[in-house]
């Protein structure tokens, strides 16, 4: 007897955590991008982007990117970005489904640049965590309007209060609370559930 039903959901965003990308326009100043379909193995991020977003249109051109990572405290500000795009020749797909041009990304959402180490887009103050990177591949997923962007991590920051007590290279798992998008809602963080052999092994041993 089955204990499972078939179903054909038209995504498969189980839950994982929201990024702000920015990424430089072609005038200089930087667009932003909130998008959660992402992973990251070592020091290389991989991102799922629309091949007709102003951040694919960017990363080909000028492949330097920052990756803001929001806490829960930031939903607001991020909701606010959610039906924008920073290309005036918007697809009629996204037309459809309501999203708007704004050039001023920062504006609109009331957040603040913050100058990069390493890359040219700047980072968003507000973020706790910021990952800049380069892009070194592209890749398109199945159809032409999908693409992955993977990207070399060049620098990390992050604020101080997520540092490890006794650790300078490590964060606090049990204080980073990253916003988490589960089929297109929002989610926080609830507490530790139960030890991890895993987290035995120092992660100094990954370098």
């Amino acid at each position: 007897m089955s204990t499972h039903v078939d179903i054909d959901p038209a995504i498969l965003y189980f839950g994982t955590p929201v990024v702000l990308l920015s990424t430089l326009n072609e005038d200089g100043t930087t667009n932003l991008m909130p998008m959660s379909s992402v992973f990251w193995l070592g020091r290389t991020a991989v991102l799922g982007v629309g091949a007709s977003s102003q951040t694919a249109l960017n990363v080909r051109d000028r492949p330097e990117i920052a990756l803001n990572l929001p806490s829960v405290d930031l939903v607001s500000e991020l909701d606010r970005l959610a039906l924008t795009t920073g290309n005036a020749a918007m697809s009629a797909a996204k037309a459809e489904r309501g999203y708007v041009h704004v050039s001023d990304k920062y504006a609109h959402a009331g957040l603040t640049a913050y100058g990069s180490d390493t890359v040219l887009p700047t980072s968003v103050a507000e973020c706790p965590v910021h990952l800049e990177g380069t892009v070194t591949a592209l890749h398109h997923l199945g159809a032409p309007k999908l693409l992955a962007v993977e990207v070399g991590v060049t620098a990390v920051r992050v604020a101080p209060e997520l540092r490890l007590a006794g650790h300078p290279n490590r964060i606090d798992p049990d204080r980073w609370r990253p916003l988490v998008m589960s089929f297109q809602h929002f989610y926080g963080l609830g507490d530790r559930v139960h030890p991890s052999r895993l987290a035995s092994i120092d992660e100094e041993l990954y370098r």
